[in-house]
């Protein structure tokens, strides 16, 4: 697994390192990659430094290429503040620039890392604008200066560099916001920072543990059952995109438990399913509830029945507005275990904060609530953050092409599916996690922008086929 650090928690990895390394070994450490980074791109320099210590890092840098005989120039913003960017601004006996001007093969912005709290004017500003213009290439080190490490939001204005050199660990923000499209050609520099806790992201080597090879002395009774309950008469599709994935998943039994006036247009369509009305709902081992459903007070009391049973419950879409809608406190009395999977916009509602909060700490957001509620959230976005409260996953696959309606809808019978046999963690970031790599193939084949949510579910059983030939025996 790949671990990202938000930016207090590089804080304190930094701070528990300092306890056996002095910070101005560290900041040795970190120049001298930056030194060796940007040697690869050019072999004359501007570095543009800050006051703090992302500043410091690049007056290291700008040394040790100084001492090595390479044409060599630092640009201060500002007065050094920190103590260890004063001491290496006063080692530094090269070239200082009066004004940013081009004529150097790389330009490296040191201006501000991942030290930004408030957003970029005046000066700062207009360095990052002139490094966005100049035609030398751009080494940004630790974060794009402009970019908050946590969230990914851009601060006013953001450098949009061509590579990046991330101290220690890549951060959450290069992969929440507009870090997706802000941070290219990252390499990470390993200066001796050890970090105790951080957020993790599957790799495929991860996937084959959960889909282990199968029995042949097995029956359908071996593998659960799982219920969806889904659908409405204006909102067909999206219990048939929910079913056509859950029904790939490998249950025993697959229910689709959906409203009345909808079920003699499924009749036949889905022969591997059981087909009920909502009035004869019963939980099974796991159930996915809320995709296409519209909310109702009826929703409300079938969301109430299954959080009264033994199930692991995903509660998705209008299960997820209808717990907004009537009441969410029934989520502290259950005995069900309960995955929620909203978008930012339901999330919204089913919190109370505004999307704006959310999205300027995702992570935070999630975490916050299924620590008081006792569940695990699945907060989509074009990166998911997955959480129980305590652990954090952070679902890097996908494509713009899942920017669609029905992907969710997908998601939903991935992740029921996975609930048969998983713990609900391991199920919502496994479920993520496939969504993802079935959206990157249906791409592959079709585009993004004529890639379909049904496209994505057809191309789960060569996924799991994959997956399930390179794993253990069960």
């Amino acid at each position: 697994m790949k671990r990202y650090l938000t930016n207090a928690q590089m804080r304190r990895a930094d701070r528990e390192t300092m306890k056996e390394v002095p910070s101005l070994e560290l900041m040795e450490r970190a120049g001298k990659a930056v030194a060796e980074e940007a040697k690869k791109h050019g072999s004359s320099f501007l570095f543009v430094c800050g006051g703090g210590n992302n500043g410091g890092d690049g007056y290291v840098a700008a040394r040790y290429l100084f001492e090595e005989g390479f044409r060599v120039a630092v640009y201060p913003v500002g007065a050094p503040s920190s103590d260890e960017c004063k001491t290496n601004a006063s080692r530094y006996l090269g070239d200082v620039a009066i004004v940013l001007s081009d004529g150097y093969d790389v330009v490296v912005d040191c201006l501000f890392g991942t030290g930004l709290s408030r957003a970029v004017d005046g000066e700062n500003r207009k360095a990052i604008e002139w490094m966005n213009e100049t035609p030398s290439y751009v080494l940004s080190v630790d974060a794009p200066s402009g970019l908050n490490g946590t969230s990914g939001q851009i601060m006013g204005a953001c450098v949009r560099a061509d590579s990046l050199l991330a101290i220690a660990y890549e951060k959450v923000g290069f992969v929440l916001g507009d870090g997706l499209d802000v941070c290219k050609n990252i390499t990470v520099a390993d200066i001796g920072i050890r970090a105790t806790e951080g957020n993790f992201s599957l790799e495929e080597s991860d996937l084959n543990g959960y889909f282990p090879k199968r029995k042949h002395n097995v029956h359908k009774g071996t593998f659960a059952r799982a219920t969806l309950v889904a659908g409405s008469k204006r909102y067909s599709g999206a219990a048939c995109l929910a079913l056509s994935a859950l029904l790939k998943m490998g249950a025993g039994y697959t229910e689709l438990c959906t409203a009345q006036d909808l079920l003699p247009y499924l009749i036949g369509r889905y022969p591997e399913a059981i087909l009920s009305a909502r009035e004869d709902f019963v939980p099974s081992k796991a159930v996915g509830i809320g995709s296409g459903c519209e909310v109702s007070e009826q929703l409300y009391e079938m969301i109430q029945t299954a959080l009264e049973s033994e199930c692991t419950l995903v509660i998705d879409a209008d299960g997820i507005n209808a717990l907004a809608l009537y009441g969410r406190d029934i989520l502290k009395r259950k005995k069900a275990k309960v995955i929620l999977t909203p978008h930012v916009g339901e999330f919204s509602r089913l919190s109370g904060k505004t999307k704006e909060d959310i999205l300027a700490d995702p992570v935070l957001a999630a975490k916050e609530f299924a620590e008081e509620y006792g569940v695990v959230v699945l907060l989509k976005n074009a990166v998911s953050v997955i959480t129980d409260g305590e652990q954090v996953f952070l679902n890097t696959t996908g494509s713009p092409a899942l920017a669609k309606g029905g992907s969710g809808d997908v998601l939903c019978g991935i992740v029921t599916g996975l609930a048969t046999r998983l713990s609900p963690l391991e199920s919502a970031f496994v479920g993520a996690y496939l969504l993802g790599k079935a959206g990157e193939r249906s791409a592959e084949k079709n585009g993004v922008y004529s890639s379909q949510a049904s496209d994505v579910a057809a191309e789960l059983p060569s996924l799991l086929r994959l997956y399930a030939e390179q794993a253990q025996d069960e």
